[in-house]
C-alpha cells in the first residue's frame, strides 16, 4: 500500500477563511427557481410558495452569500421587471437560455427566501445590454433608506427597510462571445470603471467584483485581466474567476487532478493582479471572487439539452441537470481544498449552482428533494473549515496525467481555529486502484482527538444518487483514523474524499 506524510503546524498560516468562500449561486435558468426553490403547489410549500424541503437542505449545505440573478441571464435582464405587483410584471424572453421568464419570483421574493436559508444577497448588474444608469437605479432601489423616487418605490412594493446589499458583480463573463453585450477587455474595463465610480458615489460601502476570464482556457486569458484591472484597479475590490471541470474521453486520471488547474488559475490571476498593482502604484490589494465553480458536463449540454427555434421558448425547462457520481464528488471536494489553500486571496466564492441546475440538490415537481454526491463535501467543509487555512508540508507519491503531467496522488488542506483550538483536515486520494496510508504529524496541535471522520468512496466510482435511489451514496465514518504519540494515521480508499475534525 502506498504511503504519504503530512505535517500540520498552526503557526504556519495561509490566511483567515472568509465565510463568503462558502457562497452559492442562483440563476434564472432551467428549473432552478421555478420547480426548484419555488413551487407553490408542492406539499411542503410555505405561504410564499417556496419549498420548505429545499430550504432545509440549503440550510444544511451552509451557504453564506448567494450570487443572483445570473450568470448569462443577467446580461439581458431588466431589474425593474422583477419588482412590483406580480400581476403587473412583464413576461420576457430570456435569450441566454432560450426560455421564457415570467418574473413571478423577483428581487423581493428572492430576498425573502434568503432570509429563510440564512444567506446574504450578492447582486449582479447588467453591463451587457444596459449600463451605468441602470446599475445606479438598482443600487438606489436596494440600498437607500427612503425619500427618493426609487427607494420610495421599494417601500411601496412592501419593503420598508433597505436591502443593504454589500457585494455587487459588474456584469457577467464579459469576455465570452456568447454573452449578450460581449465587449473587448478595453471597452469592458472602461464601462466597469465608470459604473464602479458611480456606484461608490451613491454608496461608498459597496464591495465590487469586476469580471475576469470565464475560463483559464479562453484565448484572452491573462491579457483580459491585465487590461481590465488597468482600468479598474482602484475602483474594485475583487476580480472574478470562473471554472468548470468534466471528465473527457474517459480520462479519469486527468479529471481527478482538476484541482491542479484551479490552483494554477488562481495563482496566475493573483500574479496578474499584483503586476497591475505595481504598475499603477496602488497600496490596495485586489482579491479573487471565484464566483462560479463546479463540475459541469458542458459537452453534454451542447450535444443534448440546447433549446432552439423562434417559437420555442419554454418556461422552466429541464436544463443542465447533471447527475453526479462519486468521482465527481471527489473532484468537487478537491476544488474546495484548492479554494481553501488560497484563502489569503480567494475571499469569496460561489458554487454554481444550488438546485436542479448543475446542483448539489435535486427536486421532482410535486415529489421529493434529495442530495447529490456533491452535497456532502460542501456541507461538511462549510461546517468544519473555520479560523485559518494552514500551509502544509505534504510528501506524497505522484502519477502521470495526460493533461496536467505528473501530479501528487494525495491533495490536502488543514484549518485551525485559534479561538476554539479545533482543527480540520480535508484529503483526497486520486489513485484509481490503491488505498493510501497517510501519516499526519499533528504534534503542533497539542493534545487532540478525532471528533469526526467522513469519507466518500465506493467500489463503483460512477455510483450516483437519483430519484429512484436517492441515498445510494453517502459519506461514512472512516474508522481507520487514529492518533498515537502526536501522529495521526488514516487509510484513504481509492478515488476518495475525506474530512477529519480534531479537537
Amino acid at each position: 500500500m502506498p504511503s504519504a506524510r503530512l505535517t500540520i503546524d498552526p503557526h504556519f498560516t495561509i490566511g483567515r477563511i472568509d465565510r463568503r468562500v462558502f457562497g452559492g449561486f442562483v440563476e434564472h435558468l432551467g428549473r432552478h427557481v421555478y420547480d426548484g426553490i419555488y413551487e407553490p403547489t408542492h406539499p411542503t410549500a410555505d405561504a410564499e410558495g417556496f419549498r420548505q424541503d429545499v430550504i432545509e437542505l440549503v440550510k444544511e449545505l451552509g451557504v453564506s452569500t448567494i450570487r443572483y440573478p445570473g450568470g448569462n441571464f443577467v446580461s439581458g435582464f431588466r431589474w425593474e421587471d422583477s419588482v412590483g405587483p406580480r400581476d403587473q410584471r412583464p413576461t420576457r424572453l430570456d435569450l441566454a437560455w432560450h426560455s421564457t421568464e415570467t418574473n413571478e419570483v423577483g428581487l423581493h421574493e428572492f430576498a425573502s427566501w434568503l432570509d429563510k436559508v440564512d444567506s446574504d444577497l450578492m447582486l449582479a448588474v447588467n453591463l451587457g445590454t444596459r449600463g451605468t444608469l441602470e446599475a445606479l437605479d438598482l443600487l438606489e432601489y436596494t440600498n437607500i433608506k427612503g425619500g427618493t423616487a426609487l427607494s420610495d418605490r421599494r417601500v411601496a412594493n412592501g419593503r420598508t427597510d433597505a436591502f443593504g446589499v454589500k457585494m455587487w458583480c459588474l456584469g457577467n463573463e464579459m469576455d465570452g462571445p456568447w454573452q449578450l453585450g460581449h465587449r473587448s477587455a478595453d471597452d469592458y474595463g472602461k464601462i466597469a470603471s465608470q459604473t464602479a465610480k458611480a456606484m461608490r458615489q451613491l454608496d461608498p460601502s459597496v464591495e465590487l467584483v469586476v469580471c475576469g476570464s470565464s475560463s483559464a482556457h479562453m484565448p484572452t486569458f491573462g491579457e483580459w485581466e491585465r487590461v481590465v484591472l488597468t482600468h479598474t484597479y482602484e475602483d474594485v475590490d475583487y476580480i472574478s474567476c470562473h471554472a468548470y471541470y468534466e471528465e473527457k474521453n474517459g480520462d479519469l486520471g486527468s479529471f481527478l487532478a482538476s484541482a491542479v488547474d484551479m490552483d494554477r488559475f488562481i495563482e496566475t490571476v493573483v500574479a496578474t493582479a499584483d503586476h497591475v498593482k505595481a504598475v499603477v502604484g496602488s497600496e490596495k490589494t485586489v482579491n479573487i471572487s471565484f464566483d462560479e465553480w463546479n463540475v459541469w458536463y458542458i459537452e453534454r449540454y451542447h450535444g443534448v439539452d440546447k433549446i432552439e427555434g423562434i417559437d420555442n421558448w419554454p418556461v422552466a425547462p429541464r436544463l443542465l441537470e447533471d447527475v453526479y457520481s462519486v468521482a465527481d464528488a471527489v473532484v468537487f471536494g478537491n476544488l474546495m481544498i484548492s479554494l481553501l489553500k488560497h484563502a489569503d486571496r480567494v475571499t469569496s466564492a460561489s458554487l454554481a449552482q444550488l438546485v436542479n441546475v448543475i446542483a448539489p440538490i435535486m427536486t421532482e415537481p410535486g415529489g421529493p428533494a434529495w442530495k447529490q454526491t456533491t452535497f456532502f463535501p460542501f456541507a461538511i467543509t462549510s461546517r468544519l473549515a473555520t479560523g485559518q487555512a494552514l500551509e502544509l508540508k505534504l510528501d506524497a507519491p505522484t502519477y502521470a496525467t495526460e493533461v496536467y503531467g505528473e501530479v501528487p496522488l494525495v491533495d490536502a488542506v488543514a484549518t485551525h481555529d485559534p479561538e476554539t483550538g479545533r482543527a480540520a483536515v480535508f484529503l483526497v486520494n486520486r489513485s484509481q486502484d490503491e488505498a493510501i496510508t497517510l501519516t499526519v504529524d499533528i504534534a503542533g496541535l497539542g493534545d487532540v482527538s478525532v471528533l469526526e471522520s467522513h469519507t466518500i468512496a465506493d467500489d463503483d466510482v460512477y455510483a450516483k444518487n437519483t430519484l429512484a435511489e436517492p441515498e445510494r451514496v453517502a459519506p461514512r465514518a472512516n474508522d481507520t483514523a487514529s492518533i498515537d504519540g502526536g501522529l495521526l494515521t488514516i487509510t484513504l480508499p481509492p478515488v476518495s474524499w475525506s474530512a477529519l475534525a480534531l479537537g
